[in-house]
């Protein structure tokens, strides 16, 4: 996994440095947990892949903006992975067939994947609210968020009403932009 480095930071730091035998062990060590995980948000192994390898694309090419003081190595890669999958789902949500010279004519419009791991390192607060939140809030928004379910998905998970689920994810959200403004 990650021999010849001490953890997850350490081999981030070497990558920032050019290393590409740590990139290599990170790869090692997450690539299988990130497609699990890629592959429960986008539900397609092609795209899944596809986001995993642009996960560590950008992994390599941003390794020196990762802050080790505002949160953890792997999570870092994991919000990375998170974006470049929600990223491929809203792509293919609005794919229109265009031309090759069509395509790279137009503008990268998407937001700045490190100023969205930016926001998601402040994941201190966020899982203090969370474990703030009673049990039959913080699920549904949990599967929300961490498995990328729809409010009917998660109804029929919890064998809950849509009506009921969609309250307790729209509470629960009041209830975390209060704490975090707090």
């Amino acid at each position: 996994m990650l021999k010849q480095f001490a953890d997850h930071e350490a081999a981030l730091a070497a990558c920032a440095r050019g290393d590409a035998a740590a990139l290599r062990a990170l790869y090692d060590a997450e690539s299988g947990n990130m497609l699990g995980l890629a592959l429960r948000l986008v539900r397609r192994r092609d795209v899944a892949q596809d986001v995993v390898q642009d996960a560590f694309v950008m992994i390599w090419r941003n390794a020196n903006r990762f802050d080790p003081a505002r949160g953890q190595a792997r999570a870092w890669m994991f919000a990375i992975l998170r974006y470049r999958a929600l990223n491929a789902l809203r792509k293919s949500s609005r794919e229109v067939e265009l031309d090759e010279g069509a395509a790279e004519a137009l503008p990268d419009d998407a937001p700045d994947a490190l100023e969205a791991v930016g926001r998601m390192q402040e994941s201190a607060a966020l899982r203090r609210c969370l474990e703030g939140l009673d049990e039959p809030r913080r699920k549904p928004v949990m599967l929300a968020f961490l498995d990328g379910l729809t409010h009917g998905e998660i109804a029929e998970r919890l064998k809950s009403p849509l009506g009921t689920i969609k309250s307790r994810i729209r509470l629960a959200l009041r209830d975390l932009q209060e704490c975090l403004q707090s």
